[in-house]
């Protein structure tokens, strides 16, 4: 199956950063799979490990915005009881952010082990999402990141150049990250407008 995502605007802070919240200029395989599992309702992360995932950008990349909030920093203390002056604890933090995101996802389900799988769960919550049991919004990235709609991919839709495995590309991406570790299997990609076999990326079974 082949899906439809526009996200107006989101993040997906890189693994080093810090108080400058610099963003992946593209979406990770594993925020794409979480977010899939959210839109079936699954809380298990490892539940559909084994899906191949095939992530391709309708349109031009994505425009990257700049901005800068205040972020308050508490400090505890016997003495003071978590009560400080803001001016002393609050300093400005930059966030990168990503808008008007389109992206189309193939998801192939072959080879999971699963009675039930992904993509099946995927037409259900499409096609009659009454039968489906979930809580939130869906976001994909941080929970503001809010999804504006998700529907199988239309070719009025546009032009998608897909994220393709090669070892000398320039995009660098986790793939999976250790929710008790916060490890991650990481893989380079280049873009090509050419589908192939390399664009499918495997959910690992277990960690390298």
């Amino acid at each position: 199956m082949q899906l439809y995502i526009h996200c107006p605007c989101t993040s997906f802070p890189r693994s080093f950063a810090r108080d400058y919240k610099e963003t992946y200029c593209y979406p990770p395989p594993s925020t794409v799979y979480g977010m899939l599992l959210s839109l079936v309702g699954e809380e298990n992360m490892e539940r559909h490990r084994g899906v191949k995932l095939a992530i391709g950008i309708i349109g031009d990349d994505p425009p990257i915005s700049r901005i800068l909030r205040k972020q308050r920093h508490h400090k505890f203390s016997t003495k003071h009881l978590g009560t400080y002056p803001t001016s002393q604890f609050s300093k400005p933090n930059y966030y990168e952010l990503l808008t008007d995101l389109k992206l189309a996802v193939k998801v192939d389900s072959s080879e999971e082990a699963e009675t039930q799988n992904l993509a099946q769960r995927l037409n259900i919550a499409l096609s009659t999402p009454s039968e489906i049991n979930r809580f939130g919004g869906l976001s994909l990235g941080e929970s503001w990141a809010l999804v504006n709609g998700v529907r199988c991919y239309r070719e009025c839709d546009g032009s998608i150049r897909w994220l393709v495995k090669d070892n000398r590309g320039s995009i660098s991406l986790p793939i999976w990250i250790d929710r008790c570790t916060n490890q991650g299997t990481f893989q380079r990609f280049k873009l090509d407008s050419n589908f192939g076999e390399n664009c499918w990326v495997t959910i690992p079974k277990t960690m390298d």
